[in-house]
């Protein structure tokens, strides 16, 4: 439920919602076009749906395939590109605190990219007994 909060409150609010100027204001490159940051927050938006799903299925007594499937691509792909762009010095023009949010990110998708692997790997491992 944390994940649900947090990427809809950092990234799914803000890439579907914020004016152009207030990119600019946190100390963000301003998104151009923004047609596209408005798109990428509309999928971050029904990537949560999937997990709330996945919450409902736990609920219900059952397994969330889909929503760990998917929430282990997307973060481990999240992870991997900001992991690369961050590595290679996109982010150093950026404000402070725009550069810990994204290096922040870049942890938030790996840790949860592992924790859901184990999720799978412990579900895997019960259902073999």
């Amino acid at each position: 439920m944390l994940k649900i909060v947090v990427t809809a409150l950092l990234w799914c609010l803000p890439l579907l919602t914020f004016p152009a100027h207030w990119f600019v204001a946190l100390g963000l490159p301003l998104p151009q076009p923004l047609l596209f940051s408005r798109l990428l927050g509309a999928a971050y938006l029904a990537l949560l749906a999937g997990y709330a799903c996945g919450i409902r299925e736990i609920d219900r007594g059952g397994f969330p395939q889909a929503a760990v499937s998917s929430g282990i691509a997307g973060n481990g792909l999240a992870f991997a590109v900001l992991a690369v762009y961050g590595a290679s010095g996109s982010w150093s023009t950026w404000s402070t605190g725009a550069r810990w949010f994204m290096w922040t990110s870049t942890l938030g998708a790996l840790v949860m990219t592992v924790a859901l692997a184990m999720f799978l790997r412990g579900e895997r491992r019960a259902r073999e007994r």
